[in-house]
């Protein structure tokens, strides 16, 4: 039976890792640090609800027992954040501090959403940031560390992207003729959640190397045609 931790549990990729965590009966608790309240309710579900993020990383590490695995989809967008400034205090900033707590505390296995082309050396301000961030995290050394780095993400978004909205309403109209003329580009939110708890538990079981990029096409792998609920 497995614990499970979990940042960004109200976003688009953050929901459906929750609610994929929740429909397995081998996760007996997953514990959820967001700013609001999830919509998803559940026996096993322990919000820990806070506008105080500097105060998130004290709360993971008072989680008793620690949980096997810890999962962050937290991220924002530049334009909700305000600046690119403030949107890395979020996106880099917040989620090493996450991590670092969460190595201190005892998780094994960490499994980061990242993005495609996350590299530290991109001449791109939000791919260089993510590969930042991978190589941070990579760091600190967890038994295993997973990265998942999904093309663009549809789905339904609470927030406004004029500047995708039209690339995701063509990615969706592609996969419901086919997922393959889509899957190769782009991800359904629900399939990259799966793909990342299916990912978090081969991993907590030792089948993986220490540190596994897990691609697009074994996020559709994983998330598709591998998930079992």
């Amino acid at each position: 039976m497995t614990t499970t931790a979990l940042v960004g549990g109200t976003g688009l990729v953050g929901a459906q890792i929750l609610s994929a965590l929740l429909s397995l009966p081998s996760i007996t608790s997953v514990h959820s640090l967001s700013r609001s309240q999830p919509v998803n309710t559940n026996s096993k579900l322990q919000t820990l609800v806070s506008t105080e993020t500097s105060q998130w990383p004290t709360t993971l590490s008072s989680i008793s027992p620690p949980p096997s695995i810890f999962f962050s989809a937290l991220g924002t967008t530049r334009g909700a954040a305000g600046s690119f400034e403030a949107q890395r205090k979020i996106d880099y900033d917040l989620n090493l501090a996450l991590a670092q707590a969460a190595k201190a505390s005892g998780v094994k296995v960490y499994v980061l959403i990242s993005t495609a082309n996350a590299a530290p050396k991109s001449y791109f301000a939000y791919t260089k940031m993510k590969g930042e961030l991978e190589e941070a995290v990579k760091a600190l050394d967890f038994e295993h560390t997973v990265i998942l780095r999904p093309g663009l993400l549809v789905g339904d978004r609470k927030d406004s992207r004029p500047a995708e909205f039209v690339v995701r309403k063509i990615a969706g109209l592609a996969g419901a003729i086919s997922h393959s003329l889509k899957d190769s580009w782009a991800q359904d939110s629900g399939v990259v959640g799966k793909a990342a708890v299916s990912a978090g538990l081969e991993a907590l079981g030792g089948s993986h190397p220490k540190v596994w990029i897990v691609d697009q096409a074994d996020i559709v792998r994983l998330g598709r045609t591998d998930w079992k609920a």
